[in-house]
């Protein structure tokens, strides 16, 4: 699981992460910025939810696909970070060894997170980027 501060405008960088294995470590990762723009982060203050349960298999962006397979990602599930002033980031789970059908209840334990980190006071003290 990492935690992904977008400290620019849709510009971020792995802020925190939760390993199975060391080799999967992103931390200070800043991701494609590239890729995600203004489409998508409107997508994510709309409160899209993304489950991509194999990334071989999902109908995504070939950029998406390749990124995700360079950080040895096979399916992942992000979950947005909403506070009053905006998106503040992401709250991402991978799955690195193999494809994973997210449960309903995975969800709903992700969009949880995201709303209690939403509230912390770590957060509520830093704007999202702009």
């Amino acid at each position: 699981m990492v935690l992904y501060y977008f400290y620019r405008q849709w510009e971020g960088q792995v802020t925190f992460e939760a390993l199975s294995a060391p080799e999967f470590s992103i931390l200070g990762s800043t991701g494609p910025d590239l890729y995600f723009n203004q489409d998508y982060a409107g997508l994510y203050l709309a409160r899209r939810v993304r489950a991509i349960a194999d990334i071989e298999h999902e109908p995504i962006q070939d950029c998406h696909q390749d990124f995700l397979r360079t950080l040895q990602v096979r399916a992942n599930l992000v979950v947005p970070i909403l506070t009053a002033k905006g998106l503040w980031g992401l709250l991402v789970a991978h799955h690195c060894t193999e494809s994973r059908p997210w449960s309903d209840a995975d969800i709903e334990h992700m969009k949880t997170g995201a709303q209690r980190l939403a509230t912390a006071p770590a957060i509520q003290g830093k704007s999202p980027g702009r």
